[in-house]
């Protein structure tokens, strides 16, 4: 079975998620970002959502995650949630 491992900054808006992925790809912290404005509880551990396989988070995030370029921001991803950036950082 596939792994992945990936992190997320949630935020409230669209135009704000872009922002974020802008400075981002600038060479702005993705930990730091996260921990700043993210409002998931794990923005404080730099959204780190640890190591899981498919169908363990939402839909939107495993067409991300299971199928996009590894560490790079991905973004923004509409969820129930909210906007998210998604890196992965590792996959299998």
């Amino acid at each position: 079975m596939a792994m992945a491992s990936a992190r997320h900054i949630l935020v409230d808006s669209e135009n704000f998620c872009k922002k974020l992925i802008e400075k981002i790809k600038k060479g702005k912290d993705f930990n730091l970002i996260a921990k700043e404005h993210s409002k998931c509880p794990s923005g404080k551990n730099g959204g780190d959502l640890g190591e899981f396989g498919p169908g363990q988070m939402v839909p939107e995030f495993d067409k991300v995650v299971f199928n996009e370029e590894v560490g790079t921001p991905h973004g923004p991803i509409k969820t129930e949630f909210g906007f998210h950036i998604v890196e992965i950082t590792s996959r299998s």
